[in-house]
């Protein structure tokens, strides 16, 4: 049996998806009501990260586990491992962050990523890191202003980034947690190129038949955004991985997703037309040609 955590979200949830095609599968999560469809023969264990007892219940009869915490600075991974070990759980595959792996990386959300691997590669069990950089499917966050304006506000909308897929995040997972010669091994994982904010929206004006213009945020001005839905420290440290990335440090490619999954990474511009609809009606003339107004 294999269980997997943060099903909610949109890595955990395709991982449960893939895996209840071909399996048992067991999703742990706080919440059933915001789960995605899942298929008929996926169980569902409901607690959390903070009650011992609905973990050991969740992680009882699993021998793999595929784990996703969002808690910066919390000890939802030292509590779940706990229970893991407890439970016999064999390997532990842990979704974590590329900024881990990079020395000039220290805002508060990395150093807690780090801190949670060390946690995991110390724990006694078998164990597999996934390091993504951001997800593509962060620009949904342009969704509401894209359809009310057609317009992107962004903090250094010129700076590039490594972005991923999520699916191809989750077709690593999967296979980390269903065949062999991944124990001990960290998965960086990246795009098939960096690509910025004025890019992206290139691409979804693109694909959206329509142009759209992308706006340059102040520091202040996304801090103000952000605080609708973070902590100030988790602002903080948005913000200066943010410079981080205005200097160039998200650029990055790596070839680990192909090497893994026998393919090339999925694109921006293929996330973008995979998920079209989210962004507002397509029109029925067909797509822009031209580049969008940046």
């Amino acid at each position: 049996m294999i269980l997997v955590t943060g099903a909610t979200g949109v890595v955990g949830g395709e991982v449960a998806r893939t895996l209840a095609a071909a399996g048992p599968v067991r999703v742990f999560c706080r919440d059933p009501a915001r789960l995605p469809v899942l298929a008929p023969g996926c169980e569902v264990a409901v607690g959390s990260y903070q009650d011992h007892g609905s973990l050991l219940r969740a992680l009882a009869g699993v021998d793999r586990a595929f784990l996703v915490t969002r808690d910066p600075g919390g000890d939802s991974d030292a509590r779940f491992l706990r229970a893991a070990e407890a439970a016999g759980v064999r390997h532990v595959v842990k979704l974590s962050a590329y900024a881990a792996g990079e020395d000039d990386a220290d805002d508060l959300i990395t150093r807690w990523q780090r801190d949670c691997e060390d946690l995991v590669r110390s724990c006694g069990l078998e164990w597999t890191l996934l390091r993504p950089r951001a997800f593509m499917s962060n620009t949904l966050a342009w969704a509401g202003s894209i359809r009310s304006e057609g317009v992107v506000h962004a903090l250094h909308p010129e700076a590039p980034s490594a972005c991923v897929d999520p699916r191809d995040i989750a077709e690593v997972a999967v296979a980390a947690l269903t065949s062999p010669g991944h124990a001990g091994r960290v998965h960086a994982l990246t795009g098939p190129e960096a690509i910025s904010a004025v890019g992206q929206t290139r691409e979804l004006s693109r694909v959206l038949g329509r142009p759209l213009v992308c706006r340059a945020l102040t520091a202040e001005q996304a801090a103000v955004r952000w605080s609708r839905r973070h902590p100030p420290h988790v602002v903080e440290a948005l913000l200066r991985g943010a410079e981080r990335q205005s200097r160039g440090g998200k650029a990055t490619v790596d070839p680990s997703v192909t090497r893994l999954t026998g393919r090339a990474a999925r694109s921006y511009a293929r996330w973008a037309a995979d998920h079209r609809e989210a962004f507002g009606p397509v029109p029925t003339t067909a797509v822009l040609s031209g580049a969008a107004r940046v």
